[in-house]
């Protein structure tokens, strides 16, 4: 299974809310494509549905995990001009599923933010990269955050909870899916390559113990570009599917 083609992005989106299982998953894909966005002046948040208690290479306290990485993904944001930072509580790293509790989280988010587009990672596995893109934490958080965006938060009365407290249904009009199946929506992020790889660095507890960080990315975005025929080129890519 594989997504259709992508729809052409919005050309009027002014609020994009990126929605990730764990810290670094939205730098990992998309932090120079954020960037872009926030150079252009659209506003983004970021909502983590984690604070990555399980990840780290070191003898890092476990206790000590998530604070570290909390702090580390608000200096990475800093990095791509985003701001705002969320975290849900409640939810475990590793632990991740779809279920309703967090897409009435998620719900509670997107109808906070009103966003126009979601960037979130893909809910379909990619069997030529098990490892990374496919993590059940992140097609569990994308399962949830497309549930979330149909049909529960612009449904008035899913959720009634979130309606008495004065969250009102909100239509996404947009889905960006990062680290999918056969992305075919490139964006070139040569311009802000240095920031995507500042965000990364700022992510120490996961990426300290790569010898050549920038190079592996250069090579893996530049490898991305030219199968986009963006030779010389570095880009991220996504599929974008309409909600509407």
């Amino acid at each position: 299974m594989s997504f259709p083609p992508s729809a052409a992005p919005l050309s009027d989106v002014s609020r994009v809310l990126c929605v990730f299982a764990h810290p670094d998953d939205v730098d990992f894909g998309s932090a120079g494509t954020v960037a872009a966005w926030t150079e252009a002046g659209i506003e983004v948040s970021y909502l983590l549905v984690t604070r990555g208690d399980a990840g780290g290479f070191d003898d890092t306290p476990r206790d000590r995990m998530p604070v570290l990485r909390e702090t580390e993904q608000r200096a990475a944001a800093a990095a791509v001009g985003v701001t705002t930072v969320e975290f849900l509580d409640g939810y475990r790293d590793g632990m991740v599923t779809p279920s309703l509790e967090l897409r009435r989280d998620l719900t509670a988010a997107i109808r906070r933010h009103r966003p126009d587009r979601i960037l979130t990672s893909s809910p379909l596995r990619r069997w030529d990269r098990l490892a990374g893109p496919s993590h059940p934490d992140h097609l569990a958080a994308g399962e949830a955050v497309t549930c979330a965006v149909y049909p529960d938060a612009r449904n008035p009365f899913a959720h009634p909870e979130l309606a008495a407290a004065g969250l009102a249904a909100w239509t996404v009009r947009e889905i960006w899916y990062s680290g999918g199946p056969d992305p075919d929506h490139a964006v070139d992020v040569t311009d802000t390559f240095d920031r995507k790889l500042a965000a990364l660095r700022a992510h120490a507890s996961q990426t300290s113990h790569l010898t050549d960080l920038d190079g592996m990315l250069r090579e893996r975005l530049g490898a991305l570009a030219a199968a986009h025929g963006l030779t010389g080129r570095l880009c991220e890519a996504f599929t974008i599917v309409r909600t509407e």
